[in-house]
């Protein structure tokens, strides 16, 4: 397999989907992207499921030791902070050289619920590092994962990699695959509502971690989900009409928390951009993606659902 730094011309960021269907296409993929980029002195970060990143590892041999290795079952459980906690959080650390990543968020085991956030983050890395010096390389397991799952790679990708070499995709459209699905979320069976305003703030604060004991979260997770909560309800009075409807229930050994709003989110990188420690706004919905397990949105005019998944 070629390696895709050597077709850099105009536009310095390339976002190639990598196909592979064995361990050895896999590594015939990825490796040599490794070593080219240590040869020539580039910082080199690889976030990929466990069982890839262990088969990287001992591939890379001694190599392994110069680059930053990251589970992405952890780093990236939740696609949102994949941008932010991952790919931005490597390479704005090297701003003065040419960059490369391996960065795998889809894998076959990948819930229903999670792909839609998975296939919205692979769009959304071309509108995050356009005119960046970097190369982010996106494996995906052409055996086990579905023929519309690579067919939104290609959409997500404009360029493509397999055993017969490279090639431009013709049917890459990032905004369509966002625009697509960005769908209205299911209603739940059965859930404890409330609407939310200046006056009940601390109401639904309770409610959030009454909840999270009930469904059993640990003390930190139950404080996490207060957190949470609390930012979805002021950013919804702040910013979407006042007043806040959320929604709490548990389903597929997840705690959901839901907050629904008429506002309209017209970044569609919100949540994604890195703040700085010190910075006292757009925080937010950046601190909702760090600490929740999923994250799940629908925007339309008027109209937002913000929907947090929380592991139990």
């Amino acid at each position: 397999m070629s390696t895709p730094v050597e077709t850099r011309d105009h536009e310095p960021f390339i976002h190639p989907a990598l196909f592979y269907r064995d361990a050895d296409e896999y590594l015939a993929g990825t490796v040599p992207f490794v070593r080219s980029g240590l040869a020539a002195g580039e910082p080199v970060a690889v976030s990929v499921p466990a069982a890839n990143l262990a088969l990287l590892r001992a591939e890379l041999g001694a190599d392994a030791d110069q680059v930053l290795l990251m589970d992405m079952g952890t780093a990236g459980r939740n696609p949102g902070r994949i941008i932010p906690g991952v790919l931005r959080a490597f390479a704005d650390t090297h701003l003065d050289r040419h960059v490369r990543i391996i960065g795998e968020p889809i894998w076959p085991s990948r819930s229903d619920d999670e792909y839609p956030a998975c296939v919205q983050h692979e769009a959304l890395i071309n509108l995050a590092f356009t005119g960046r010096d970097v190369t982010i390389l996106c494996p995906y397991d052409t055996r086990n994962l579905t023929p519309a799952v690579l067919a939104d790679a290609e959409a997500t990708h404009p360029l493509l990699i397999d055993s017969d070499g490279e090639r431009a995709s013709t049917v890459y459209d990032p905004e369509a695959i966002i625009a697509g699905y960005n769908q209205p979320l299911p209603e739940p069976a059965d859930a404890a509502e409330l609407t939310v305003d200046p006056a009940n703030l601390a109401q639904a604060r309770t409610v959030a971690r009454t909840h999270a004991h009930s469904a059993g979260l640990a003390q930190d997770k139950v404080a996490d989900v207060e957190l949470v909560v609390t930012e979805l309800v002021t950013n919804s009075i702040d910013h979407g009409g006042g007043t806040g409807q959320l929604q709490i229930w548990t389903a597929d050994g997840h705690l959901v928390c839901q907050v629904r709003d008429q506002g309209t989110l017209t970044d569609p990188l919100a949540g994604r951009h890195p703040v700085t420690p010190d910075a006292h706004r757009n925080r937010g919905l950046l601190l909702v993606n760090h600490m929740a397990d999923l994250v799940r949105l629908h925007t339309s005019t008027g109209d937002t659902t913000i929907r947090v998944h929380f592991r139990l």
